[in-house]
């Protein structure tokens, strides 16, 4: 397959016209100038495919349901706006739901149609529970984490970890020399919770500014983080977890590290009216998802191709840059070494953006 187009996002410059062979799913070649019989022609510039590692669901389905096709509706809703790479998450459940959650979502890992599974609860704090039920909420304990791996087998990719809780170090230690990322998430640690917790080999930050506490200044968490750049900084960019203007400041001052990902509830890419979210009455409004309980954020109903064009058209990035964060970025921070670029031997998972339009199609 011949792929033409006007100008591609590479790993190391924006290039004009071009065009890429694709051969088996891998990119086979790339080369400057026009094909004489090209199979597809793009209308914009080539980008790679959005690479989304915190994901809940979508299209009115999560990926903790029972059944297999709401589950693949869920990751529908995600890759027919882009989204090429995703991983499945999980919120707070009995260690027993959530093994049969680890369960159901095992088919769809080993077809390669989600990159894996990310745990974010039970091992949270009370105190930042956000959108989980604080009553399942528990301390991590090795053993524990083991059970839940072995009915994963390699599926689990990501646990989101309070630090400050006690087995936190030692369960951050375990899931590193197991090669599952470790995030910080859903804290109200300090600063030396969150050294100790990077020093055992956490190298996420789950959602930052969100869960956590949110004023900065020297020994807390919000510094350590902004200091310490082994640490990937998930940032929801719907304008409502992180205000636009803070967004661009975090942007302009960690985009290197910054990975956009949707925290996307079932409402993505679906309508209005009541959900849940674990066993929590949620309601979206506008767009917006809310707690019924107490009006706190319950997820968002992005996508991350929305996340990208706010990352251009709001937040002022150049094309490069929205690359970054959106595939790149989260390629890396996954240890993934076979897409979040276009390069010849990486996948072709490969989208065009129109600038003009702010419209984006997948190509392949």
């Amino acid at each position: 397959m011949i792929i033409q187009a006007r100008g591609a996002v590479l790993p190391d410059s924006v290039v004009g016209e071009l065009w890429i062979e694709v051969t088996s799913g891998l990119i086979s070649d790339i080369q400057l100038g026009v094909h004489h019989q090209p199979d597809t022609i793009a209308d914009g510039t080539l980008i790679p495919g959005f690479i989304d590692i915190h994901c809940h669901g979508g299209g009115g389905k999560y990926f903790s349901d029972s059944s297999p096709d709401a589950i693949s509706l869920a990751i529908a809703a995600h890759r027919n706006s882009g989204t090429t790479g995703i991983v499945a998450s999980l919120v707070t459940e009995t260690i027993k739901d959530l093994k049969q959650q680890v369960g159901q979502l095992l088919p769809f890992y080993n077809r390669g149609e989600i990159l894996g599974i990310h745990l974010e609860g039970p091992y949270l704090s009370h105190a930042k529970c956000g959108a989980h039920e604080p009553s399942l909420l528990i301390e991590p304990t090795i053993s524990q984490i083991k059970e839940i791996l072995e009915v994963g087998q390699g599926s689990i990719k990501m646990v989101t970890i309070a630090p400050e809780l006690i087995g936190a170090p030692a369960a951050i230690k375990y899931l590193t020399a197991n090669k599952v990322v470790a995030a910080i998430g859903h804290t109200d640690g300090d600063e030396s919770d969150a050294k100790v917790a990077t020093e055992n080999g956490a190298t996420v930050v789950t959602h930052f500014l969100n869960a956590m506490n949110k004023v900065g200044g020297a020994g807390t968490i919000r510094d350590f983080i902004e200091q310490e750049g082994r640490l990937s900084i998930e940032l929801i960019l719907d304008g409502h977890h992180v205000p636009i203007s803070t967004a661009q400041e975090i942007l302009n001052t960690f985009g290197a590290r910054v990975v956009l990902v949707s925290d996307a509830m079932a409402a993505a890419g679906s309508v209005d009216g009541d959900y849940l979210i674990g066993k929590l009455p949620v309601i979206v409004d506008d767009g917006v998802a809310r707690l019924k309980s107490n009006q706190k954020l319950a997820g968002s109903t992005l996508t991350l191709a929305q996340a990208f064009i706010k990352a251009v058209a709001e937040c002022q990035l150049t094309i490069e840059r929205a690359v970054a964060i959106t595939s790149t970025n989260a390629a890396r921070a996954l240890g993934l070494s076979d897409r979040g670029v276009i390069e010849v031997g990486k996948r072709a998972d490969i989208l065009s953006f129109n600038p003009s339009t702010l419209k984006i199609t997948r190509i392949n």
